[in-house]
């Protein structure tokens, strides 16, 4: 019914609609406003920090609410968006237990040359300290062989702190009695995080660090990976590369992965920004994305996962053509002048004029 109405000619929607006005002014009532918008802010506290490195560079927090209520439910590949006290906003897989329902769990890797975000986390969020976040959302979802998904087995890959969508994913799949392998990579055992949770699995994860066997190939991560395979992976560019290559000729094989850092730019072209508030210009490299430009250029705005979908880096564009390149966007933002700085740009050699 719904469906038909949004599809009918202008006329008749018109029609309907002077037709329910003239109802409400004929029995002299008000129309009712429409419900506020829910805050789905969620206050959490820091109830327990737990060094999971052996290098001591990843810790992982547990969350909970003040007052211990049942947290939102979640799924295997949710992250959620920290809002960290110094404002910084920053995305975190979720790798503890969906089921216990009381509290999440993150685990972040200390980045000194990064953002400033992990580095807060690190030195200015003890246990008791506090963050907000809007709830768990997922970019990353499982679909499990016989719930839903055709594939008949799935291959794991992590690298490093890309662990984490993939603990719950793990848990989730030995329950259902699966068909499952992984392999774990990263530098030395020192930096590979949570290695006792994944050890407890047994021969079903190959642990392979670069300092012992080498860097590995596209045959070492993927394993044999017959027809009917889903692979599931999450690391540094580099092994996402390895892996897509080797199956961007394979039909027989599902592909589902997650960066945790900015993806490279593909087939960008130079042009210049102009910041409004200031009239200074910047240049933007072809392979640079606008938002490093800009943070090269002295200016800072706000921004979390530097991949196009949480929505934090949204700035209005004042002037010239964009190249959107996120699928967050609605058209109508669009069409009103929103761009996401880090992923979208403009065409060689156009010039946009920001409201910054």
């Amino acid at each position: 019914m719904l469906r038909r109405l949004l599809s009918a000619p202008a006329p008749i929607l018109g029609f309907a609609d002077a037709a329910i006005t003239g109802l409400w002014a004929v029995a002299g009532l008000r129309r009712p406003a429409p419900p506020p918008e829910r805050d789905r802010t969620l206050t959490l506290t820091v109830v327990d920090r737990q060094v999971v490195a052996r290098d001591e560079n990843v810790v992982a927090l547990t969350l909970a609410a003040a007052d211990g209520a049942p947290l939102p439910q979640w799924h295997p590949g949710s992250h959620l968006d920290i809002h960290l006290p110094s404002g910084r906003v920053r995305q975190y897989s979720l790798c503890g237990d969906p089921a216990r329902r009381t509290e999440y769990r993150i685990a972040v890797r200390r980045i000194p040359d990064g953002g400033g975000g992990s580095v807060e986390v690190h030195d200015h969020l003890p246990t008791g300290s506090a963050v907000t976040t809007s709830g768990p959302r997922n970019a990353f979802p499982l679909a499990v062989p016989g719930y839903g998904s055709p594939t008949q087995r799935l291959r794991f890959i992590a690298g490093g702190i890309g662990i984490t969508p993939i603990l719950p994913m793990l848990g989730m799949a030995e329950r259902l009695g699966v068909d499952w392998s992984m392999i774990y990579v990263g530098r030395s055992p020192e930096s590979i995080p949570f290695l006792d949770e994944v050890r407890r699995y047994g021969d079903r994860i190959a642990i392979r660090t670069d300092n012992e066997y080498g860097i590995p190939t596209a045959d070492d991560l993927l394993g044999e990976c017959p027809d009917g395979t889903t692979v599931y992976a999450c690391g540094p560019a580099q092994m996402l590369t390895l892996v897509r290559q080797r199956l961007i000729s394979r039909d027989d094989v599902e592909l589902h992965f997650e960066r945790f850092a900015a993806a490279p730019v593909v087939d960008g072209e130079a042009f210049i920004v102009t910041v409004a508030s200031t009239g200074t210009e910047i240049s933007v490299a072809a392979d640079e994305t606008l938002l490093a430009a800009l943070q090269r250029g002295g200016v800072n705005p706000p921004y979390s996962c530097q991949q196009g979908f949480c929505g934090t880096c949204r700035t209005h564009v004042l002037d010239g053509v964009v190249q959107h390149r996120d699928t967050l966007l609605t058209t109508p933002e669009r069409d009103s002048g929103l761009m996401l700085t880090c992923v979208s740009r403009a065409p060689g050699g156009e010039q946009l004029t920001l409201d910054l």
